[in-house]
């Protein structure tokens, strides 16, 4: 007799472009939900997915389907909208759907871990029974916590945070020591107020606010493009007022983690509001309990980076994305998304207005404003008293530099200390010295598993460091080529940068920003609560420095090393580097003092610098945009990179080449234009052979339409399982 339970459909996390069918569990006659968590047999293991559809039919022969094991949800854990937008990423993304729904979950969801968590209470049992542990069990850890709270109990979550494992608790339940209860969640009926007024709008600001007032509840994507310093912020905060006052939530993005803690104080500080984080360094429990606080309606801002695009928030008013430019955006490995470009696709699909605020608007968002697919606003104004900062070029050529410092810039860094200001000198490479050099025969010290030099490090001890895959060895007493001790350090990082510094200016604090110096939890906030006292200081650091920071102090702004970008292969440099020249500017002169910014260059006629220094940033983004359109690059053609990587260089070329070739035989229109396969810029990493190919076409759809049928193919390939590929729809790095 041919079992008729009806079919779920179900996606799985695995590399498959492809649904699986299972029948419901033994003994359940009711349908999950779409969205539901199912636990099901795969092979010989067991996956958790999603249930994303449900039918009577299946492809697979009645005998061979199997059950699955347990529906984990009475509810849906990821709603209608959610599931729209992650289905829409996975096609246009030409990734497989069941690890793309699976990755928007928190860890512990896709661990199994219930989704009303937030309800699940404990407390000590009453009466409680004689309770024996051994000295110093962790039971007796988990008991002794949980005895601190009375009888109303505590959170599951609260218990995670403090260190308490659910098995432990299960295990007191067992012995009779704890009960486990469910206390229903209660959204806060109050209305968010605010905390305190808004500042007085300028008329830029004003007419801005305006205008996105009006927009709201229905879709609009909006370019506000504003001076570093010109008040955007002022803007996004008057402009959820009135979203968050009818009860709505607000979405904010940010691209780094480092700029949460100062954002949520401006929202804080705004509104009597319930205000959520969510990014990579906070812990499972954390994450969980911001994410439900965001599904269940309790959140009203959530702040997080690119991967909090996929926060559940059922009543979504407004989407912001600072800093709209900036890479960090766009993922870089497995699920390659762009944050930004989802941000608008969500707010199309949730009928809400999208804010895209920055100072160095990216190509591809001035593009769609030109093609009025983007309303364009733009600040021109400094807010308060503040005025923009005077930029100047120091020619290199012919000057004497210490460790990276000419002379003329040691005079101004001098003039403005001793006026008691604050200095920021950006260098964008850690470590001492990026080349380890032997004067006697030339030997270099090389990564033995990659196309790069190892970086000399002093801290937390002398070693060489290779920043691309991690690889660490002892500095070598003699050099291993010709045995002669004279081995220099080569090149300035920021530490050997902050020794010649603190040489010349012994007195003055030196904060050093960059990876080295912010992984202890709390350094970058003491760092930031420095900056922010008055007094003679300098600032030094890498792209950490250059993100959205208000520094109040800081008149003056050195940028030692500014060629390298304009000079790369890759086509988006220039305008990579024309962003992070003008958004480290912008840290100058931002208080009452005027600022001003001190440029380094071996070429200062080099016309892209001469451009943005003598016109500005948005005169360098029209003459950059003629140029791309002239060579009919993005976003004047859409573009997918296929990248491909072995432990041998012939076999990643052979497979680029053959993928690439089956692409033109799918193309009888011949429309695509592919360059390649060449090796990638940097061929051998961590052992890796790597290699690529660009593709572009005119059309976007007609693109899609080859790739959703050439891409699977690619998949098939005999050769796929010797080589690991990917292919990345609108590549922002050419690496």
């Amino acid at each position: 007799m041919i079992d008729q339970r009806p079919l779920l459909r179900v996606a799985l996390p695995v590399p498959m472009f492809q649904l699986f069918d299972y029948q419901l569990p033994d003994g359940v006659t009711q349908l999950p939900a779409v969205g539901c968590r199912v636990r099901v047999p795969f092979g010989r293991q067991e996956l958790i997915g999603i249930v994303v559809g449900q039918g009577d039919l299946s492809e697979i022969e009645p005998h061979k389907l199997r059950a699955a094991l347990e529906i984990l949800d009475q509810q849906a854990a990821i709603d209608p909208d959610l599931l729209a937008l992650l289905a829409w990423s996975a096609q246009y993304y030409h990734y497989p759907i069941g690890e793309v729904l699976l990755l928007a979950l928190p860890t512990l969801l896709r661990q199994g871990r219930p989704l009303d968590i937030l309800n699940h209470h404990w407390r000590v049992a009453d009466p409680l029974p004689v309770a024996n542990f051994k000295t110093g069990s962790s039971q007796k850890l988990a008991f002794d916590i949980l005895n601190l709270h009375d009888q109303r109990g505590a959170a599951e979550s609260i218990l995670q945070l403090m260190g308490v494992q659910r098995s432990q608790l299960k295990q007191l339940e067992k012995r009779g020591l704890a009960v486990e209860f469910m206390r229903p969640y209660q959204a806060d009926p109050h209305p968010v107020q605010l905390a305190e007024l808004p500042l007085t709008p300028n008329p830029e600001q004003a007419l801005a606010i305006s205008q996105v007032h009006q927009l709201l509840g229905q879709y609009h994507g909006v370019l506000l493009e504003g001076l570093t310093g010109s008040g955007k912020t002022e803007v996004y905060l008057q402009a959820m007022q009135p979203v968050l006052e009818a009860g709505q939530q607000v979405l904010v993005l940010v691209p780094e983690i480092g700029l949460t803690p100062q954002t949520i104080g401006r929202f804080q500080a705004r509104f009597a509001a319930h205000v959520v984080m969510l990014h990579s360094g906070m812990t499972d429990v954390q994450r969980l309990n911001a994410w439900q606080m965001a599904q269940n309606g309790a959140a009203h801002i959530v702040i997080g980076t690119r991967s909090a695009i996929f926060t559940p928030l059922p009543k979504l008013g407004l989407i912001v994305v600072d800093e709209e430019h900036d890479l960090s955006y766009k993922q870089q490995d497995s699920f390659r998304y762009h944050a930004r470009d989802l941000a608008l696709r969500r707010g199309q699909l949730q009928q809400c207005p999208v804010i895209l605020g920055t100072a160095t608007p990216s190509l591809e968002s001035l593009h769609l404003a030109q093609q009025s697919k983007l309303i364009h606003l733009r600040l021109t104004e400094r807010a308060g008293t503040a005025v923009l900062a005077k930029m100047q070029l120091i020619d290199l050529r012919g000057q004497y530099r210490e460790n990276g410092l000419s002379k003329p810039l040691l005079h101004a860094i001098r003039a403005r200390l001793d006026a008691q200001d604050q200095v920021l000198i950006f260098l964008n490479r850690r470590g001492y010295a990026p080349v380890l050099l032997c004067d006697a025969c030339g030997w270099q010290a090389d990564c033995p598993r990659c196309d790069a030099h190892l970086t000399l490090h002093q801290t937390p001890r002398t070693h060489l460091h290779c920043h691309h895959c991690g690889y660490h060895s002892q500095l070598p007493p003699l050099c291993p080529a010709c045995k002669s001790p004279n081995l220099l350090p080569i090149g300035t990082g920021t530490a050997r940068l902050e020794e010649t510094l603190r040489t010349h200016f012994a007195d003055t604090p030196i904060l050093r920003v960059d990876r080295d110096t912010t992984q202890r939890v709390g350094s970058w906030q003491a760092i930031y609560e420095r900056a922010n006292t008055e007094g003679a200081a300098i600032l030094l650091g890498t792209q950490m420095l250059a993100k959205g920071h208000h520094f109040p102090h800081v008149t003056l702004v050195a940028i030692l090393e500014a060629d390298a970008g304009f000079l790369s292969s890759d086509f988006r440099a220039p305008e990579r580097t024309a962003q992070i020249i003008m958004q480290v500017a912008g840290r100058a002169g931002r208080g009452h003092k005027r600022g001003q910014v001190l440029i380094q260059t071996w070429q200062p006629d080099n016309p892209l610098l001469q451009t943005l220094i003598q016109h500005g940033y948005d005169q360098f983004a029209d003459t950059t945009l003629q140029e791309r359109q002239l060579a009919q690059l993005p976003p004047y053609r859409y573009a997918a990179l296929i990248r491909a990587e072995s432990r041998d260089r012939a076999l990643t070329q052979q497979f680029l080449t053959e993928a690439l070739q089956l692409l033109q035989g799918n193309d009888p229109a011949k429309n695509l234009e592919i360059w390649g396969p060449i090796p990638a810029p940097m061929e051998r990493k961590a052992g890796i052979f790597r290699g690529h190919g660009l593709i572009l076409c005119s059309q976007r759809k007609q693109l899609h339409h080859l790739l959703a049928h050439w891409w699977p193919q690619v998949w098939q390939m005999p050769e796929r399982r010797q080589v690991r590929v990917s292919l990345d729809i609108d590549p922002q790095e050419l690496s």
